[in-house]
């Protein structure tokens, strides 16, 4: 089915994943003249965004394994329309946030069981696999350093300094899982994006 190419970049909160998938996505454009989705979770079709605002409003009181299932019917909405069309149309998918997402968060982060969650994972997606996650690893001290200065503006946002810091130690571990590689973000963004761009070119020369 997979003509194209899907990429997803993880990590805690205000890693800088964001800017760098607006880069990426305009490298691949304009130096490899690929087209490019550029998506991100909870997100990229209608309900789905709907139900973004639901997850990040402050006013959201929701119990983890309702926000565990908020986020699947989020992402399947997702994947059916949005990246399974973009592969099949040859597109470079670039995603901010997948699957990694829910298991770090509702599953290390909320205490959820872990097989529970990486069971809808499967299910939301159709069991479809990105080619490339690239996690954003924040040093312990630049992260704790983000922590003192953040204002905690939506739901997640506002969650205690102990679960933000599971979340960080979480994906430290999965950073090291077959097909999800590691970025140290605590540099410049030019930097993390040169790091960035070239496993990505290895991955296109691959495909």
């Amino acid at each position: 089915m997979k003509k194209g190419v899907f990429i997803v970049l993880e990590g805690p909160d205000r890693s800088g994943k964001s800017t760098q998938a607006e880069l990426l996505k305009s490298w691949l454009e304009k130096e490899h003249g690929r087209k490019v989705l550029l998506t991100r979770e909870p997100g990229g079709t209608y309900l789905s965004e709907q139900i973004r605002k639901i997850l990040l409003d402050p006013k959201s009181h929701i119990e983890p394994m309702t926000e565990l299932f908020l986020y699947e019917t989020a992402r399947i909405k997702h994947t059916l329309e949005r990246i399974i069309p973009a592969l099949k149309a040859g597109k470079v998918i670039v995603s901010d946030r997948y699957t990694l997402s829910s298991t770090a968060y509702q599953g290390y982060g909320r205490g959820l069981d872990l097989k529970t969650v990486e069971t809808l994972n499967r299910i939301a997606t159709l069991d479809l696999k990105p080619d490339l996650t690239i996690v954003f690893d924040i040093p312990d001290k630049a992260f704790a350093q983000r922590e003192k200065t953040r204002p905690g503006r939506d739901r997640i946002e506002r969650a205690s300094d102990a679960f933000r810091r599971r979340v960080n130690r979480a994906y430290k571990l999965l950073a090291k899982r077959p097909g999800v590689t590691r970025v140290d973000a605590g540099r410049s963004i030019e930097a993390i994006q040169d790091d960035i761009r070239a496993r990505v070119a290895r991955l296109l020369r691959k495909k």
